[in-house]
């Protein structure tokens, strides 16, 4: 089958281009998956360049000047086994299944839940890995998954939409979920543009919450088709006029940098924040006595809840959520993909197609 390889840690030179790579064997408990199409996410960028590792502290790709430490480079804290196929949004076909699995669902239309969990004990996050990083994903032609990361959907959206779904609109689930949003909250997302945010926008607004929306002006037409009820530019120079008599009960954040400290200082007494990434650098200013004073709670969301994903499909089957497709690329083309992801120009998910 054709691949896209990740032969280790470091720039776009790690990605190797096979047509002769093997197609996996499936084994008891898994199904073959016909690879339709694969989101891009930060994690497939950061994993690449061993971002998450502690030695590396400037924004998302920034490791190219800064070396990871070999020790920590994945989202985990442990080496990857290379070479390794990325890419957990996988949008595909069942076409074979192993031992203990009803060969009924060969055939069904799948997207992937991304989270690996021990099947002995599903709720224990220290027991968990992640498709495309700890197994291979879904940069190639076939890729085998446990059948219960496999989830059938009954959708009319095309295979390219339904592959922006699984890592970007679950972290943002997981986040809202994990932050107990709900209609009486007032959610302030900064990167409302980029895949997860906007996730974040259209979720929280399906809770009932308000949302106010931050992207760079050029992207505010697109954001709007989100359904915020507020947009501000990306980084106002003082966020609490720009927001007037707004009360921000929580912050959505996948965005981090130095823009952090002000984000914090707008929270209403008793307020959350709830993040699941830093693009924009992961080291972050606190004031201590903000946090006391003020009675804020702040959650992080990486391994999400059991019920995320089965909402999810429900939300997308009940057509509640809607992609956000900003473009699509051939698998081959996954550097020119991932130079124009890390670019930002875009609003929405980027997706390969094998």
């Amino acid at each position: 089958m054709t691949a896209m390889i990740l032969t280790g840690h470091g720039g776009m030179d790690k990605y190797e281009w096979r047509t002769d790579w093997p197609v996996p064997s499936v084994g008891a408990g898994e199904v073959l998956v016909r690879v339709k199409a694969c989101g891009m996410n930060n994690t497939d960028v950061n994993t690449r360049a061993g971002w998450y590792s502690k030695a590396v502290t400037g924004a998302t790709d920034s490791s190219a000047e800064e070396a990871p430490d070999g020790d920590d480079p994945s989202w985990g804290g442990k080496p990857l086994a290379f070479p390794r196929i990325q890419g957990a949004d996988i949008c595909g076909e069942v076409v074979a299944v192993g031992d203990g699995v009803d060969a009924a669902r060969i055939g069904e239309r799948i997207i992937t839940d991304c989270w690996l969990r021990d099947p002995d004990n599903l709720t224990d996050k220290t027991k968990t890995g992640y498709v495309g990083s700890e197994c291979d994903g879904g940069f190639a032609q076939y890729c085998v998954l446990p059948s219960r990361n496999a989830l059938a959907v009954n959708s009319p959206l095309s295979d390219a939409e339904l592959a922006t779904f699984s890592c970007s609109y679950s972290t943002a689930e997981g986040m809202l979920t994990r932050a107990k949003v709900s209609e009486a909250d007032t959610v302030l997302v900064p990167g409302a543009s980029g895949g997860v945010g906007g996730a974040v926008v259209q979720l929280a607004k399906r809770r009932g919450a308000r949302v106010i929306a931050m992207a760079s002006e050029a992207k505010h037409e697109a954001v709007a088709k989100l359904g915020p009820d507020r947009i501000l530019p990306r980084a106002p120079e003082n966020l609490r006029a720009a927001l007037g008599d707004e009360k921000i009960t929580v912050v959505g954040d996948v965005v981090g940098g130095p823009y952090w400290p002000t984000l914090i200082d707008v929270l209403e007494r008793g307020g959350r924040y709830t993040c699941s990434g830093a693009i924009a650098g992961p080291m972050v200013g606190l004031d201590l006595r903000t946090l006391y004073l003020r009675d804020l709670t702040f959650t992080g969301s990486t391994v999400i809840d059991l019920e995320v994903m089965p909402n999810l499909i429900r939300y997308i089957e009940a057509g509640d959520i809607q992609p956000a497709l900003a473009a699509t690329y051939p698998l081959a083309d996954l550097v020119a993909a991932q130079t124009a992801f890390i670019a930002k120009k875009h609003t929405g998910n980027i997706v390969v197609l094998p």
